[in-house]
């Protein structure tokens, strides 16, 4: 399992890092907000320890960016700021759980077990995507819509993938790029138009309604509505 902890103290990251190593864990370092973003969003570890107070990028704006770049995985933030007010804004920028620093280790990795089961039990029950007629198998890496299956390549199939997840929703061009190819957006490429346009010829193209709209000067959504 693998940790993801955003840590601008050296000393704290130290710390944590020689913890949960010498605890089985796999861990992953950032030592400010935007690389934590950044880390987040492309490695995908299956948990983020995030500090709140970090020069640049706070942890709940940080947090916030996961949310927003699609990262589901749970997210600990741990701070010394303790106020119930505190703890709510965290919680409302997308935290799962809230840690007070000073807190005793063996907390901590209670924190971590809780997390981690819940995140499992929640990844089983998805194993499958529906959105109207349009079905994702993530194990099988299947695609089936009206019953009939359609086949994507694996590019086309993580695209559908965040598009599904993220439904109803619209996604700007530098989210999608940032979160199906892990680059930052280049305005001089039309990678992503070019894939939305394979991908919505195979799921649309046969079908109605159609799925897949593009939001002039915002970017794409699924939707069943026009």
């Amino acid at each position: 399992m693998r940790i993801l902890v955003v840590e601008d103290e050296p000393k704290v990251a130290a710390f944590l890092k020689q913890g949960l190593e010498e605890s089985g864990y796999e861990v992953l370092s950032a030592y400010d907000g935007p690389m934590g973003r950044r880390l987040a969003l492309q490695e995908a570890p299956d948990l983020v320890m995030l500090d709140v107070v970090m020069p640049g990028m706070n942890g709940t704006e940080v947090c916030r960016a996961i949310r927003q770049g699609g990262g589901a995985m749970p997210i600990l933030m741990l701070t010394a700021l303790g106020t119930t007010e505190d703890k709510v804004t965290g919680l409302d920028a997308g935290a799962d759980d809230y840690l007070v620093k000073p807190f005793e280790f063996k907390e901590l990795l209670a924190r971590i077990r809780s997390l981690t089961r819940r995140a499992s039990a929640l990844h089983e029950q998805a194993e499958k995507l529906t959105y109207h007629d349009l079905e994702l198998d993530l194990a099988k890496k299947e695609a089936v819509r009206g019953g009939q299956r359609i086949a994507l390549t694996a590019k086309e199939f993580a695209l559908l993938e965040y598009l599904m997840r993220n439904a109803e929703r619209v996604l700007s061009r530098a989210q999608i790029s940032e979160r199906v190819w892990d680059i930052d957006f280049d305005t001089g490429t039309n990678v992503v138009d070019a894939y939305i346009k394979l991908v919505r010829k195979k799921v649309d193209k046969d079908f109605e309604p159609k799925l897949i709209h593009t939001r002039v000067g915002m970017g794409y959504m699924l939707t069943a509505r026009p």
